[in-house]
């Protein structure tokens, strides 16, 4: 009975820390300022999928002339995919389709680009695409700029 206590104490703990922990790195790359919820679909196909793969939630921030997302579900600090302003080309905006619906927020615009020639997807909300549109446009002069 006491081994079962002790083990049961110490998963709780652990389960504990895990959370902790999690709310720690979401406070740290927050603590410089800059960032929105987004969604992001890496590579994907000419034809629309609505199937709803393929999303990952995540925190995007800015840093200086690019972008940092990083997952929500995971412990690493550093990004999972940098995205320069500079190589930047937004191709269209749609709302969610079909069981895209179901796999991200309920308020998330869908903003296709393409990054270094790789189709990307980026899901946020209104008022998120709204300061990512802008922070596109204010590019330093002599940096081309594509916003559809």
């Amino acid at each position: 009975m006491v081994l079962a206590l002790t083990v049961c104490g110490i998963v709780v703990a652990l389960v504990v820390l895990g959370l902790f922990v999690f709310g720690l790195r979401r406070r740290l790359i927050q603590r410089s300022g800059g960032t929105f919820d987004c969604s992001l679909r890496w590579d994907v196909p000419d034809k629309p999928d609505t199937s709803g793969k393929g999303w990952s939630y995540g925190v995007a921030r800015y840093n200086g002339d690019r972008i940092e997302w990083y997952r929500v579900f995971s412990y690493a600090y550093r990004p999972r995919r940098i995205l320069e302003r500079a190589s930047i080309e937004v191709a269209g905006r749609r709302l969610p389709e079909g069981e895209e619906e179901l796999a991200l927020l309920s308020d998330a615009v869908i903003l296709a680009c393409l990054h270094r020639g790789t189709r990307v997807e980026l899901a946020m909300s209104e008022d998120a695409l709204t300061g990512f549109l802008a922070w596109l446009e204010a590019a330093p002069p002599g940096q081309r700029v594509n916003v559809a």
